[in-house]
């Protein structure tokens, strides 16, 4: 009697949102002053919540990297991130870019961050993403201050050339960044297309970009390369209500507003497509794999 043969078990991917409101993004950093966040509409719980109905129709569990700001104006949503299942992780406070910052500023951040997050929610903090993804080349002591307050892992690289952010000479996937340290990096992910990386983790590209150019992407990676994607994206992506802001450059507002109704169907297709997982299993898993980053 033959047997069937034993399908493997899929790549098991990760799954992020980036939780910071509206007018909290870099393409408005210029537009919308930090003192007047207060008095702008707040919008940011709803969508939360919209997304982690979500998450559960789908069955899937996934880490919500989340400004200090936030946590301090939205605790009951902390705890209720927490309480779904979810891993809480920081995003920062005020969506600071880390090159803004010297080394003792950006510790102050990450740590007042982190108490904000930890206080709301009552669980422990220990993953990071940078706003922005904004660790690179320039910020090699941003590792030094997350390896120091005991941070486990960090996914706050691009490693692409963009306008906006980047950091093309790092690996591809998990890597140490400081020698003998367990500090863990996992970059969002790219793929290879005619020899060179594009950027297919989620965000503005998986807004405007085709479907199947998303599931090629997550597919090459878990299949060729046997590693897990990263995916991310913000829940102001899947709030096409939301306020315009005329006076930001015309560039931004495409980049923005473009796709924001085709942006839920698209993740419920995704989520129910593909395995994933919170951001601290990866990490997890991916420690028996990460290289040091070259000298």
């Amino acid at each position: 009697m033959k047997h069937s043969p034993i399908a493997a078990a899929p790549v098991i991917n990760g799954l992020s949102v980036d939780v910071e409101d509206w007018f909290q993004v870099g393409a408005f950093e210029n537009v919308i002053e930090r003192s007047d966040w207060d008095d702008l509409s707040l919008r940011v719980e709803d969508n939360v919540v919209r997304i982690l109905d979500m998450f559960d129709e789908a069955d899937v569990k996934a880490t919500f990297f989340t400004l200090g700001w936030v946590a301090q104006r939205h605790g009951p949503l902390m705890r209720r991130i927490v309480e779904a299942g979810h891993e809480l992780a920081s995003h920062g406070y005020d969506h600071a870019r880390v090159f803004t910052f010297n080394q003792k500023e950006f510790g102050e951040d990450i740590r007042k961050a982190r108490e904000i997050l930890e206080d709301a929610s009552g669980a422990s903090i220990t993953g990071y993403r940078a706003p922005s993804f904004s660790i690179d080349q320039r910020t090699p002591w941003a590792y030094v201050e997350l390896a120091q307050q005991g941070y486990a892992y960090s996914s706050s690289v691009a490693p692409v050339a963009h306008d906006h952010y980047g950091w093309r000479d790092a690996p591809r996937f998990a890597f140490r960044p400081l020698p003998g340290a367990d500090l863990i990096e996992i970059p969002v992910t790219t793929a290879m297309l005619g020899g060179k990386r594009v950027a297919a983790g989620g965000g503005g590209f998986f807004r405007v970009l085709p479907y199947a150019f998303s599931r090629w992407a997550i597919r090459q990676v878990n299949r060729e390369e046997g590693r897990p994607a990263v995916f991310y994206f913000h829940p102001w992506e899947i709030d096409p209500d939301q306020p315009r802001v005329p006076g930001a450059p015309v560039k931004s507002r495409l980049r923005h507003y473009t796709n924001l109704k085709k942006m839920a169907p698209k993740l419920r297709d995704l989520v129910g497509e593909f395995a994933w997982g919170r951001m601290d299993m990866i990490a997890h898993r991916e420690a028996a794999l990460v290289e040091e980053m070259p000298a």
